[in-house]
């Protein structure tokens, strides 16, 4: 066996967890020595806690300004008004509290500041593009000192795990494609992981998103391009996401359950980060959201088993041990999948989540754009090959 891993998280210096996250974020403020806190904040959370106020009140005079409402998949308007609030408030410090496009938003918006970005059509030329053979271009690969000078701080209160990743995507509401924006210092300076915050997330989003990184443990056991390290992580990630969705399901106030399934969201995401990638569940699932309007870890959970059962001809001896890590007996992979996927209550049809068969043609030939949508087991030949599997998800 050879190859490599990609140590792109190391812009990130600390994950700090199990503490009241107003605590630690003073913590970290004072050791920084930030002086403008720009919060990004998730608009209910905003809106109907308390929680963004502690936090406006530890930082006193280092508080900013807090910007809200963030639409789903992070709109390209919605991150250009972050970056010009930034700019505004002459921030040194963007702290996001909330799901993964509040995450995405921030981490994108500190990067347009950096590039004087104050017009969407603008964000085209930071973007990644993929090349007719499915090459990934990435235009800040080829600019010196690419990376956003604000620092981010993380808080996610869902479990899509994008804090843990340099790569961040934001949608063109013109395409409805959802574009990935890369640079190693786009990862936070900090990741906070507070269970107590999660118990004002929606059941649905907890649990869905949940599926979500167990969807990064499926698609990286399920990989060739995968590795014995990879394996390990991905693995163990998905027995303590299964264990902590259960126990959650069972007992929304199960704090240990919660910081077992961040533990096991922040461990799935370290061979993708490692450059292990995704499939075509992942693939599909960017575009379901950006150009559907489907919630993120809704993808996974109609995607995610119907991809396994579609690679099975050419990763069966690869699908083992996800079979092993969710206990399945005599069940194949997808069928295990499946089954839990149903005990949290979460959708497994297109048709659940509205997307209609006349969407089709439009998501397969969006998906042959996507980053991952040409890095899957059984190779992803033309549109007919995503449509094959959209129609098993009918």
């Amino acid at each position: 066996m050879s190859g490599k891993y990609q140590v792109t998280l190391a812009a990130t210096e600390q994950v700090m967890f199990g503490r009241p996250a107003s605590e630690c974020i003073k913590e970290l403020v004072q050791q920084h020595n930030f002086e403008r806190v720009l919060i990004l904040a998730s608009k209910s959370l905003n809106e109907n806690t308390n929680e963004i106020s502690k936090i406006e009140s530890v930082l006193g005079r280092r508080h900013a300004v807090t910007v809200d409402g963030i639409q789903p998949h992070a709109p390209r308007a919605d991150v250009i008004m972050v970056a010009n609030a930034i700019r505004a408030a002459n921030a040194d410090l963007v702290l996001t509290v909330g799901g993964g496009s509040v995450t995405d938003a921030g981490k994108i918006a500190a990067l347009l500041v950096k590039h004087n970005v104050t017009d969407a059509t603008q964000m085209e030329a930071l973007r990644i593009s993929m090349t007719e053979t499915g090459e990934m271009v990435n235009p800040l690969d080829n600019m010196a000192n690419a990376g956003p000078d604000i620092a981010t701080i993380c808080i996610p209160t869902t479990l899509s795990g994008g804090e843990f990743n340099p790569l961040s995507g934001s949608t063109d509401e013109v395409s409805g494609h959802k574009q990935a924006y890369m640079h190693r210092d786009m990862a936070p300076k900090a990741i906070i992981l507070d269970p107590a915050i999660t118990v004002h997330t929606p059941e649905w989003l907890w649990l869905s998103t949940g599926v979500r990184s167990v969807d990064h443990c499926v698609e990286t056991l399920a990989s060739h391009l995968s590795n014995d390290f990879a394996d390990g992580l991905a693995a163990n990630a998905l027995r303590m996401l299964a264990e902590g969705l259960k126990r959650m399901k069972a007992n929304p106030e199960d704090l240990d359950a919660r910081l077992k399934c961040q533990m096991g969201a922040w461990q799935s995401m370290v061979p993708i980060i490692g450059g292990v990638p995704m499939g075509a569940s992942h693939a599909i699932g960017h575009i379901l959201g950006g150009a559907c309007n489907v919630p993120h870890g809704y993808t996974s959970c109609v995607m995610s088993p119907y991809v396994l059962e579609w690679n099975k001809s050419h990763n069966e001896s690869r699908q083992v041990r996800i079979r092993e890590a969710l206990g399945a007996g005599e069940k194949t992979a997808s069928e295990a999948l499946d089954e839990l996927i149903r005990l949290l209550g979460m959708p497994r049809t297109l048709a659940e989540v509205g997307v209609s068969e006349d969407k089709f043609d439009m998501v397969a030939n969006l998906t042959l754009e996507d980053i991952w949508g040409r890095t899957n087991p059984k190779p992803i030949e033309n549109a007919n090959s995503i449509k094959e599997i959209l129609k098993m998800a009918m």
